[in-house]
């Protein structure tokens, strides 16, 4: 190849690497961050919350956790962020936040939000589905979400008792306790129909134990009851009969049975 034809090939090889970096750098995204203070940075992000652009938040909040690091702004920033992943529907991501936020700032001043933020998106995790419980077998949920929401919310009042998020807190503690009651109980039912009466009457027992003040206890004694008649046992039924006796002297379902049990147990709340 000739000399000249060679330094045309060269020049030809030189043009489409500089077009090919062009290319690259103009499909490279643009950061609207890079000359924003992070005082700026905040507040558009504020702002974006606000209106509920939480997906443009979310992506600002992390480059103000990063550019603020060790200042109160970027602790500001890790609560903000996990408010919006929440508001998302997103909330494992939402949970890391969280517990990220706990581990590195046990001292802040915003600990007890962060917990009450913690209980509340477990809370709607699990209970917020309270309202299908009709058309999904009770045996098959998993109640792991709200005893997370309940340790988060009893951590609070323990800890922050008159944290403005405590009163709160502790109402819906009460709504968990029920809940976990009612499944135990509910799993009980399932398991009796179904002839397996020691695991019904083991199911009882751990919602009668963990669960003493609940509604439902009531109808985990009636459960035990005719589980200890099923097998056969009557001294231990005739023994939970008194007990449900002493406790529920004008219980309905000494009467009726489990047909008396007419309403979703969160109606009576």
């Amino acid at each position: 190849m000739s000399r000249s034809k060679l330094s045309t090939v060269w020049r030809a090889l030189a043009l489409c690497s500089a077009s090919a970096l062009l290319v690259a750098c103009s499909s490279t995204p643009v950061d609207r961050t890079a000359s924003m203070s992070v005082e700026k940075i905040y507040e558009t992000a504020q702002d974006d919350m606000k209106i509920g652009a939480w997906d443009k938040a979310i992506p600002l909040l992390d480059k103000l956790e990063g550019r603020a690091a060790g200042t109160p702004l970027a602790q500001q920033a890790q609560l903000d962020k996990a408010y919006a992943h929440f508001k998302t529907q997103e909330p494992a991501q939402a949970l890391a936040t969280l517990d990220r936020f706990l581990k590195l700032h046990p001292a802040s001043p915003a600990y007890d939000y962060a917990l009450y933020l913690k209980g509340v998106i477990n809370f709607n995790d699990d209970l917020g589905l309270f309202s299908s419980i009709t058309r999904q077998d009770l045996a098959e949920r998993d109640q792991k979400a709200a005893k997370e929401s309940f340790e988060a919310f009893r951590e609070l009042v323990t800890r922050f008792p008159t944290s403005k998020y405590a009163d709160d807190a502790r109402s819906r503690m009460g709504y968990i306790v029920n809940s976990l009651a009612q499944y135990e109980v509910h799993v009980a039912r399932y398991y009796f129909n179904r002839g397996a009466y020691l695991a019904a009457i083991n199911r009882c027992q751990q919602a009668i134990n963990d669960y003493r003040d609940a509604p439902a206890i009531e109808e985990a004694l009636y459960v035990m009851v005719k589980s200890y008649e099923a097998l056969d046992l009557l001294q231990l039924r005739d023994d939970t009969l008194r007990v449900m006796e002493s406790n529920f002297p004008q219980s309905e379902l000494l009467a009726k049975g489990l047909r008396a049990k007419q309403k979703s147990w969160w109606q009576f709340w």
